[in-house]
């Protein structure tokens, strides 16, 4: 198992509440006197971890010249799951499916955020490529504010047989693109689904878009060509849940 250093008030917090159990070290800065950080110290004193305490220069040292707050963590880094853990997933799914895809995805920041949207709306996995993508990283953790711990991140290595094999099981293929001649609002989420999003600037690769069962997009009603990836994906995922939601009343 990988190990990574946190840092910072609120990556320590989103760590202690969602993974207390991943905690193996924490230092905090011995001069430091800061109502939030005596809380923190308070929480792991209950889980009978007890800080080191340090100078500000080893601080700095461990967050990497970031902000660190007075206070740094190693933890036991969440990993991603593999091929054979999404088929038994899917598999094993009741009710309709609601998954992301993201095709390429080389932002970490675009991964945590889209990783917190994705336990907001309740999605059940997140598919992301082996190659030529970020995977979950310190940074991605930071972003994702305890979403890596609780969304579970399906890591595979060829995208085009996954979106075939996903059809195979029932499930919608759905593509998020400019150029569709349908919007999201015209479009039934209801149905066992894959939002499938493409890369930064990108977008989806040929084959991937080739493998989508339809093409959807947003409507710009201004003069931007399209948002940016996470900010797109919150939006289409909460289309989702509208019409979910509305069905369920």
């Amino acid at each position: 198992m990988k190990s990574s250093k946190l840092f910072g008030l609120h990556s320590v917090q989103a760590a202690l509440d969602y993974s207390p159990d991943k905690i193996i070290r924490v230092w905090v800065d011995e001069q430091r006197v800061d109502k939030r950080l005596g809380k923190i110290i308070d929480d792991l004193a209950a889980l009978g971890i007890e800080p080191e305490k340090t100078d500000r220069k080893k601080l700095d040292r461990l967050a990497d010249g970031n902000n660190h707050q007075g206070i740094a963590m190693e933890v036991t880094m969440p990993g991603e799951l593999s091929e054979s853990d999404l088929k038994t997933m899917v598999e094993n799914q009741e009710g309709a499916a609601l998954l992301l895809v993201l095709d390429n995805v080389q932002d970490p920041h675009n991964l945590g955020a889209c990783l917190r949207t994705a336990d907001a709306t309740g999605v059940q996995g997140v598919i992301i490529t082996k190659d030529n993508a970020t995977g979950i990283t310190p940074t991605v953790c930071k972003v994702a504010s305890g979403a890596a711990e609780t969304v579970p991140v399906y890591q595979v290595t060829n995208l085009s047989r996954t979106l075939r094999w996903l059809k195979g099981e029932g499930v919608w293929v759905m593509g998020a693109a400019g150029e569709a001649s349908q919007t999201v609002y015209q479009t039934d989420l209801t149905v066992p689904m894959a939002l499938v999003i493409g890369a930064e600037g990108i977008g989806l690769r040929r084959l991937t878009k080739e493998n989508c069962d339809l093409l959807i997009k947003l409507p710009m009603l201004g003069q931007v060509e399209s948002l940016n990836l996470s900010v797109a994906t919150g939006v289409l995922l909460y289309e989702a849940v509208r019409q979910r939601s509305i069905g369920n009343r």
